[in-house]
């Protein structure tokens, strides 16, 4: 069996709660993502997506300083990395997300996306299957 550990992204980049929607949105441009981790004393307390900056923030016509944490989603869903590629997409369908915070010891140590285990030989059909019931919705 394939470990989320085995395909997940390392050396996430992330932001603080500190850093404002703007610094966010930067990142996200840069680094070519539509999601960036909000991390605050090694532990992960957020997540926000290109999403959550248009829905929560410009339609809500919250100014480009806006702290992250007024945008972010903080109810996460996360995995651990010795999890398998095929607990990771059932997760992904359960909860309708398309990338996972990987996370050790409430620390983040990476990301795994969706193009993550459709790439992968190890995850057999589990991506397609969790695409499919994502895109239902």
């Amino acid at each position: 069996m394939t470990t989320v550990r085995e395909v997940m992204t390392q050396n996430v980049e992330y932001c603080t709660p500190l850093d404002n929607v703007y610094e966010v949105a930067i990142k996200m441009k840069d680094l070519n993502v539509g999601a960036i981790p909000i991390v605050e004393n090694d532990q992960l307390v957020g997540m926000i997506t290109d999403r959550d900056l248009v829905v929560r923030g410009i339609a809500e016509k919250h100014a480009g300083s806006n702290s992250v944490t007024n945008v972010m989603s903080d109810h996460l869903v996360t995995i651990s990395p010795d999890a398998t590629v095929e607990d990771a997409a059932h997760l992904m369908a359960k909860h309708q997300v398309r990338r996972l915070p990987v996370v050790e010891d409430g620390s983040l140590i990476g990301i795994l996306a969706l193009g993550d285990l459709a790439v992968n030989q190890g995850s057999d059909d589990s991506a397609g299957d969790a695409l499919s019931d994502i895109s239902e919705t």
